[in-house]
């Protein structure tokens, strides 16, 4: 009780938090990161993150068709140019917030939280780059320039992977002044669950460099050797069931379906790759996952073709619902787990010509997943024994890895990486009715940039469309 009351007047003292060294923010003195203390910046970072992970989720997750408009000609349903300036701004305040820890831990010694802050910044900045591309990074937070240069994408996976590199080694220093406890929101200042994700973090984006050659499967294994391969160990923001300032904030999207406010309703293609349509296979993770309807079935709404008439907003399709793992008001945001960890090793795995280690961690994702949502040991047992799942070492494939992943990482703005990569060849997806005809029929590879950017630092920003690709989607 006395932990949840410390968490709670954390979190009240987070709410009121507002950076003070952000280029966005230009009448702010940028050169006073001591006015707010470590630990406050530190609660700020590890808990508004989870706010950014499920902002983008909830652009990027149309793009994937987990979710679909119940209207039609929705704009992320139908791939429309959309600038997201908020998610740009809330993005960049992180970073300026975590890129104070960085100098404030340098100036009070103590390595702990610099290697947390380092992490944190990898998430952060990796997501960011991950559905812009080339972003201000070198000169964005040193409250010198209010016009900030662009730094290339490929040069900032370079980053990510030294800031990964540098936190290993700074949480496992044997001396630091202070370290994170209470006012680390993700792991309680447990150093050892920080490294392991720092490794999972880098498998993920050895993964996405690997597209383009920049990382062999080697690496990538090399990585999730010391990475998360429990759920225990899993990456996760926690959430408070003390008001809905500090719920989950996939529960505020089910709170308002609840209130007849449209959202968060499930795509026709998710639906029918678990309900037994796609694939012979009924996947016992649909209750977990979001709503039945009022007839007990798991149906979904085609993307861009809205519900359609004689739809009630309420009890005739499948929706984010609070009573399920991903959307109940204590959830967790989830930031990459032991499910994840495994489907990267498996496909690094058959990359690599190894196919029953591939396959061997095709099976510990789907069974960690089903364990993480609260699947039985019963059920568990009867899909992975299934023929279509459980098919032996000699005929794992790339399309059966990534359809499992594709379920075990629902809401995951990473799923939008994936299905980049992998050209979007899942079973039976297809493009959005009412397609921006902007694409010619192709699905969306980036985001353009936000207005507030193209009016204050045009000179800087990089003239892209919706096709342009990320770096390591060009091969």
């Amino acid at each position: 009780m006395k932990n949840l009351r410390i968490k709670l007047s954390i979190i009240a003292a987070v709410l009121l938090l507002a950076s003070c060294n952000d280029y966005l923010d230009i009448n702010e003195n940028p050169n006073k990161p001591s006015e707010v203390p470590m630990s406050l910046l530190m609660a700020n970072a590890s808990y508004r993150t989870g706010d950014n992970i499920q902002s983008i989720g909830d652009i990027t997750s149309y793009y994937v068709q987990y979710l679909a408009s119940p209207n039609a000609f929705g704009s992320k349903d139908v791939q429309d140019a959309t600038a997201f300036d908020e998610t740009w701004q809330n993005l960049y305040r992180m970073m300026s917030d975590i890129s104070d820890i960085l100098k404030l831990a340098d100036e009070q010694n103590s390595p702990h939280y610099k290697g947390t802050a380092q992490v944190l910044m990898a998430i952060n900045l990796g997501m960011t780059i991950d559905i812009w591309g080339d972003l201000p990074y070198s000169e964005a937070f040193t409250g010198e320039y209010l016009k900030p240069i662009y730094d290339d994408d490929q040069s900032l996976y370079v980053v990510l992977t030294s800031l990964l590199d540098e936190a290993i080694a700074n949480l496992s220093n044997g001396t630091s002044d202070l370290s994170p406890g209470s006012d680390d929101f993700i792991y309680g200042g447990d150093l050892a669950k920080w490294t392991k994700l720092a490794y999972s973090l880098k498998a993920r984006y050895l993964l996405h460099a690997a597209n383009s050659g920049d990382a062999t499967p080697d690496d990538i294994l090399a990585a999730i050797d010391k990475g998360i391969l429990l759920n225990v160990d899993n990456g996760a923001i926690v959430y408070s069931d003390q008001g809905y300032d500090v719920y989950n904030p996939w529960a505020k999207v089910a709170i308002d379906q609840e209130s007849a406010i449209l959202d968060g309703w499930i795509s026709e293609q998710l639906a029918d790759a678990m309900n037994g349509t796609s694939y012979p296979v009924v996947d016992p993770r649909l209750p977990f996952m979001f709503s039945a309807t009022d007839e007990g079935e798991y149906i979904g709404v085609p993307n861009g073709q809205g519900r359609g008439t004689g739809v009630d907003i309420s009890g005739d399709r499948s929706v984010i619902s609070r009573d399920t793992y991903y959307a109940a008001n204590t959830a967790p945001i989830l930031i990459i787990t032991a499910a994840e960890t495994r489907f990267i090793e498996a496909e690094a795995g058959l990359a690599a010509g190894n196919k029953q280690r591939a396959y061997d961690a095709y099976i510990a994702g789907i069974q960690a997943h089903m364990r993480m949502v609260g699947v039985d040991d019963a059920d568990i047992s009867t899909y992975v024994n299934n023929a279509t799942v459980s098919v032996g070492a000699d005929n794992i494939t790339l399309d059966l890895i990534m359809k499992e992943k594709y379920v075990a990482l629902f809401l995951s703005p990473e799923t939008w990486n994936d299905a980049r990569r992998f050209d979007y060849k899942y079973k039976n997806m297809t493009l959005p009715a009412n397609l921006n005809p902007e694409l010619n029929g192709n699905y969306i590879r980036r985001l353009i940039y936000p207005d507030s950017e193209t009016s204050r630092n045009g000179a800087n920003v990089p003239s892209v469309t919706l096709l342009d690709r990320i770096w390591w989607d060009e091969q």
